[in-house]
């Protein structure tokens, strides 16, 4: 096993015992990065001089006593690039973004410089986040490293598939409707969607104000707590961040689920769902069950409206917060323009993907005057419902076990055809975000076809803690995180 597959938490004793270094890990993620890329293209921008630089500053202060050893120190992390990073170039995946560079960086990336992370690169995501497949880029599209044929999911694939790859040794991503937990279950990593407020937003470049957030994906449950521990906080930047104490959430991981109470939901299991993903998600279960927790059924009334409610706040949200992309502070600007209404209308024609055109006049309309009350205003008054459906449900039950998606990852160009089926593939995941709860997504089997399949543990707002409990429970009595795909 090279060192580019192993753990945060493993590769970090390694460093305790001093049997490696910094620089040792960075290489070899590097090399990984040489051998796969060019089928993966995980990547936008890979910072192979900085990150040999940085690993070779850090083993320095190692080695003088300068820095302490934490669990992220030294190990090469890879972010979305949707996420501000000072002097470093960050995308957003738009052709309208090609050349921005921020001059300064996210909270969540200033808390990672803190523990002496290596940076090695800006990972691929559908443009401002609006996928769930990493088609939808201005970069090319990223490929499941389990089968290449395939998507590895959206709009966060390209951490996904760079942490499986061993591309990277963990990953940032975000979820505004199942960005973190959906390309964590095609991809085989295990990806937390925080709850909302529970992680700094600042410096995340914006898709749906109310919905985004940043969260980790990993190779494992541990390597996730590690992640969060280090992001996790108030921050008094982000208007939307809650002043709640963070505990330490590798405390929370210890495999004793005795008495927990397992709520299943109904609306989670429909028709036309793949058969092995309905077959894996009750495996899952039963394997719960035997370490001592109990289940039952239960319902979620409103879950059936969530697709609807999502698609007319997201893209207003959109339509709000793309605005400011119009060719004049920063960015793409068109060559050729007439007056500054065609310099606007030609620069957001040739800078945005179709499917961001389609969400920002999906979410123009839906807040024009006339169509408001009728779309807008009916929305938030379903997503609170669905917010009242979790907390009755959390009332009896500790967490909640659903599917993380219908299917597991489908064909490259299957569904961009139809937009529609594209946005019914986060079924499952849009009511997490609406109601703005915790839930993540961890390996729990792989279908005949050898394609991986997710385990999505729901918990309450700030229930972060029993989450990982469920899952630490659940992966420590499995192997499906241990296998890799065949690269």
């Amino acid at each position: 096993m090279e060192l580019c597959d192993y753990t945060i938490h493993e590769l970090h004793e390694m460093m305790k015992r001093r049997e490696i270094t910094s620089r040792q890990i960075t290489e070899s993620v590097l090399s990984r990065i040489d051998q796969v890329e060019s089928r993966i293209r995980a990547y936008i921008t890979v910072l192979r001089e900085e990150a040999l630089e940085q690993a070779g500053t850090i083993d320095q202060k190692l080695q003088k006593g300068e820095i302490p050893l934490t669990p992220l120190t030294g190990i090469p992390i890879a972010v979305k690039d949707l996420i501000c990073t000072r002097g470093v170039l960050t995308t957003c995946a738009a052709k309208i973004l090609h050349n921005f560079i921020p001059p300064y960086d996210a909270t969540v990336i200033a808390r990672l410089k803190q523990q002496n992370i290596v940076m090695v690169g800006k990972t691929n995501l559908d443009q401002f986040g609006m996928g769930s497949s990493t088609e939808n880029s201005y970069y090319g599209i990223t490929r499941n490293p389990w089968d290449l044929s395939r998507v590895p999911g959206g709009s966060s694939g390209g951490s996904a598939a760079a942490v499986i790859a061993g591309e990277a040794i963990g990953a940032l991503g975000t979820d505004t409707g199942g960005s973190i937990r959906q390309p964590s279950s095609f991809c085989s990593t295990t990806g937390l969607k925080p709850t909302y407020g529970r992680v700094s937003r600042y410096g995340l470049i914006a898709y749906a104000s109310s919905l985004d957030q940043i969260g980790p994906i990993a190779k494992d449950v541990t390597d996730c707590a590690i992640l969060l521990n280090a992001i996790a906080g108030y921050d008094p930047k982000d208007s939307t961040s809650v002043n709640l104490p963070t505990p330490d959430y590798t405390r929370a991981l210890v495999p004793d689920i005795t008495g927990l109470k397992i709520g299943i939901p109904e609306e989670y299991f429909i028709a036309g769902m793949d058969g092995e993903v309905e077959e894996k998600i009750w495996e899952a279960v039963r394997v719960l069950e035997k370490l001592g927790a109990s289940s039952e059924k239960v319902s979620l009334p409103h879950t059936e409206y969530a697709v609807a409610a999502y698609y007319i706040i997201a893209p207003a949200e959109a339509s709000s917060n793309l605005a400011r992309y119009d060719g004049v502070k920063y960015g793409y600007r068109a060559d050729k323009y007439t007056d500054l209404i065609d310099m606007y209308m030609t620069t957001r024609s040739q800078g945005f993907t179709p499917e961001v055109k389609r969400r920002i006049m999906l979410g123009t309309y839906s807040l024009s005057s006339g169509y408001y009350d009728a779309y807008y205003l009916k929305a938030q008054k379903v997503r609170t419902l669905i917010k009242r459906d979790f907390e009755e449900a959390f009332k009896k039950y500790d967490v909640l076990i659903a599917p993380v998606s219908p299917t597991p990852a489908f064909k490259i160009g299957e569904k961009t055809e139809d937009p529609l089926q594209m946005y019914l593939s986060d079924i499952f995941t849009i009511p997490i975000n609406l109601a703005g709860v915790t839930a993540l997504s961890i390996p729990c089997g792989f279908t005949r076809d050898g394609l991986p399949i997710g385990l999505q543990i729901i918990g309450k707002h700030f229930g972060e803690e029993t989450i990982l409990k469920v899952a630490y429970a659940f992966e420590q009595n499995t192997e499906h995180h241990k296998k890799k795909p065949p690269l």
